[in-house]
């Protein structure tokens, strides 16, 4: 399938590693060429430099903590126009109701509700005068459940996907689509810290404790990186122009919901 983006220009947030390099590879796949952003140099160097050799397209680098004001304008500056933004931001430290006060919901919100909303602000425009765009937010399957847990994420994650909600059927006249991918466990480095945490506090194995999360869920494995960025890539395809302001999730039925 010709996903008709060949020669786009997107940016990837957090995209050294995990989910966000799923999407920046399937994008570089279809010859987009990329601007690729993390905080740490040494990791996005190294993954840059490997997209660049396996598919030959152009890949900008620009190392900064896109959840702060000066990492937005670099980033933004080095972007330039864009056909395709792609957000993404780690979540929250978890915890339970009672340990977080205001300033704790406040990082919350920077990092993955406003953040993604300000580069969004930032780049719509554009995109609606040239009259084609995309953009994918990464959210969290506790959009759809929340995770106890998480509730600095479960409310943060929430108030953008309202947002999405109202935005993404003000530009899509425009040809500009807005979707929130909603992942669950996938085979990345956040993986292995769960499953550490896990097996050290139950006095398992790390297999022990993979295999305890495998049987909560029904497709029994975890998703990879380039299930995942494939998923992105269709999103913002050619074939993608009618499918406006949706949380796909990407759980292996995980979530539990007939809607």
């Amino acid at each position: 399938m010709d996903m008709g983006l060949k020669g786009k220009r997107a940016l990837v947030c957090a995209s050294s590693k995990g989910l966000g390099l799923g999407c920046a590879r399937a994008l570089a796949a279809e010859g987009v060429h990329l601007v690729m952003n993390a905080r740490g140099q040494d990791a996005l160097d190294a993954a840059a430099d490997t997209i660049r050799a396996e598919f030959g397209v152009e890949v900008a680098t620009v190392a900064a903590d896109i959840t702060t004001k000066s990492g937005q304008a670099a980033v933004l500056e080095a972007a330039g126009d864009l056909d395709i933004l792609v957000t993404n931001a780690g979540g929250p430290p978890p915890g339970v109701w009672s340990d977080w006060d205001r300033d704790d919901f406040i990082n919350a919100l920077d990092a993955n509700m406003l953040t993604p909303i300000a580069l969004m602000k930032a780049v719509l425009p554009g995109m609606m005068a040239r009259g084609w765009g995309r953009v994918v937010n990464i959210t969290s399957q506790s959009v759809k459940a929340p995770i106890p847990a998480l509730g600095l994420s479960n409310a943060a994650r929430t108030g953008l996907t309202g947002y999405v909600a109202g935005t993404a059927r003000q530009v899509a006249g425009k040809g500009v689509t807005i979707n929130n991918l909603l992942p669950g466990i996938h085979a990345t480095d956040r993986a292995v810290q769960l499953d550490t945490g896990v097996a050290r506090a139950q006095g398992i194995t790390m297999q022990e404790a993979r295999e305890q999360r495998f049987a909560t869920i029904p497709a029994a494995r975890y998703g990879t990186a380039d299930e995942f960025g494939a998923a992105c890539a269709f999103l913002c395809s050619q074939h993608a122009g009618f499918i406006v302001g949706q949380n796909l999730l990407l759980d292996g039925g995980a979530v539990n919901a007939t809607l």
